[in-house]
């Protein structure tokens, strides 16, 4: 049988939602297939984990000893949302190695994690965007450049990072300055939008069996003022709707857009794409190149809605890595 990293933890705010993504894989695997073992990274520590026992890995060839015995890894599922999983760091290593992974590339895992450069790119292909600016940890009068260019309501996030860490909703100037401390503690390079009134649908997409495929639409109401990191993993807080209440022709606009995307950003293994669906068009946020895949996750559930379990789901992204 395959022997199969799945590779969870990482060194951003995501590490705990991470771990609860890997973990969900390492259940839901089919061991009749693949024989699963659950690495944690963080920092320079590497360790597969067995129960509360930590053995690690020899990073020189991403292999794994128990007793006499050294595991070596047909194929990595990369469950690392935010850096080094996400950004193209670890991509670069396996590519190295010669090892390959269900994510997306170097090359497109480094410009989706950057929401700013995603988005020029997206808006190269005729795809509307939330006007917005990229501003730098230590630059000019960042208050003043958004005032200047943008206009009130905005959201101040993180340029690099992903649920929502570091994300504020700012309404008034006198906001501005405590939600780009926030932001500027969690990355040197922080993006600030426009906001855009309308409902937040999200689609996945994976291509399996040689073809691009696109889950259900699904729309999320936040029962706060945005769907932030606690409106994400906190019971109650967030409906998920699957399939979205909207007219089928939007539905299928909203999939079509996806899979353009997904194709022309060179994606790999299971995305995410965000919008903001004004009733009219769909303005895109940003892609997730590896969307969570813990109990509290969306994905799982689109999977389901489409007709996959969870096992299947996993199954058919292991065997279009290898």
């Amino acid at each position: 049988m395959m022997n199969v990293a799945i590779v969870a933890g990482g060194d951003s705010g995501e590490h705990g939602i991470s771990m609860k993504s890997g973990k969900q894989v390492c259940l839901h695997i089919d061991r009749n297939l693949f024989n699963p073992y659950l690495i944690e990274i963080k920092g320079k520590s590497w360790n597969q984990v067995v129960d509360r026992r930590k053995i690690p890995i020899n990073k020189n060839d991403f292999s794994l000893a128990i007793g006499n015995k050294k595991i070596h890894f047909q194929v990595v599922f990369n469950a690392i949302h935010g850096t080094p999983g996400e950004n193209g760091k670890l991509q670069g290593y396996f590519d190295m190695l010669g090892i390959p992974y269900t994510s997306s590339d170097v090359t497109t895992s480094a410009l989706t994690f950057n929401k700013s450069f995603c988005k020029d790119v997206v808006s190269r292909y005729g795809i509307d965007t939330a006007k917005s600016i990229h501003l730098y940890k230590n630059g000019d009068d960042s208050v003043k450049q958004i005032l200047q260019t943008l206009s009130l309501p905005v959201f101040i996030k993180p340029n690099n990072g992903g649920s929502s860490v570091g994300m504020s909703k700012v309404k008034l100037k006198r906001e501005l300055k405590d939600a780009l401390v926030k932001a500027f503690n969690e990355d040197t390079e922080v993006i600030v939008e426009e906001f855009i009134r309308g409902r937040e649908l999200t689609c996945g997409v994976l291509r399996t069996e040689g073809k691009i495929v696109s889950l259900p639409v699904t729309e999320i109401i936040s029962r706060k003022e945005f769907f932030d990191f606690e409106a994400k993993y906190k019971t109650g807080l967030a409906e998920e709707v699957v399939p979205a209440k909207i007219p089928q022709s939007d539905a299928e606009n909203c999939s079509e857009i996806s899979r353009f995307l997904y194709e022309k950003l060179n994606c790999k293994g299971i995305v995410r794409f965000d919008y903001i669906f004004g009733g009219k068009k769909f303005t895109f946020l940003e892609v997730n190149t590896v969307p969570g895949m813990s109990k509290a996750s969306i994905v799982p559930r689109m999977a389901k809605a489409h007709g996959w379990t969870f096992r299947e789901l996993v199954t058919r992204l292991i065997n279009e890595a290898t």
